[in-house]
């Protein structure tokens, strides 16, 4: 296909893809992405494909991409119709210190006592290895991964003070 074919199959095409996208998705705008997206896809291509053919791969294209975006957002979360009051809470914890000891608490005891041995005692890699009878590498891991459940289970530390 031309440059001049092309030209003229977007003048063509581009109204029905639209309104064969939008029909399939209800958004304007995500619609004209998908659209403008098929079109870059078939300007790509241009030299391996016929005008006679420019319909028929345009629609498919179409089909193809607005099928990526749906799974694509399959996985975004939409925060805007999310139920705020599901994940807010009454509950005030006037004592952090409290709220730490319940997340520690329910580490397994690797990670709980190889955290306590590095952040409250202050120990290094090395000497916790010597204390534990585990290597300077399963240490760190553990400090990693309890670090981690710690940062998850309590959140950002606003909400707390």
């Amino acid at each position: 296909m031309t440059v001049k074919e092309y030209n003229k199959s977007v003048e063509q095409y581009s109204d029905n893809v639209y309104r064969f996208i939008l029909k399939n998705i209800k958004d304007t705008e995500k619609a004209k992405d998908i659209v403008q997206d098929t079109f870059e896809k078939v300007w790509k291509n241009h030299q391996d494909i016929s005008f006679a053919k420019a319909k028929s791969y345009l629609f498919s294209t179409a089909y193809h991409t607005l099928i990526d975006s749906i799974r694509r957002d399959k996985y975004k979360a939409e925060w805007d119709k999310a139920d705020e009051n599901k994940y807010l809470t009454n509950e005030s914890y006037s004592d952090v210190n409290e709220v730490l000891h319940q997340a520690l608490d329910r580490l397994p005891p690797d990670q709980k006592n190889v955290i306590l041995l590095r952040d409250y005692e202050g120990y290094s890699y090395k000497e916790i290895a010597d204390i534990t009878n585990l290597t300077e590498a399963q240490v760190k891991v553990y400090i990693f991964r309890g670090r981690q459940f710690l940062k998850n289970y309590i959140g950002k530390i606003e909400v707390l003070v």
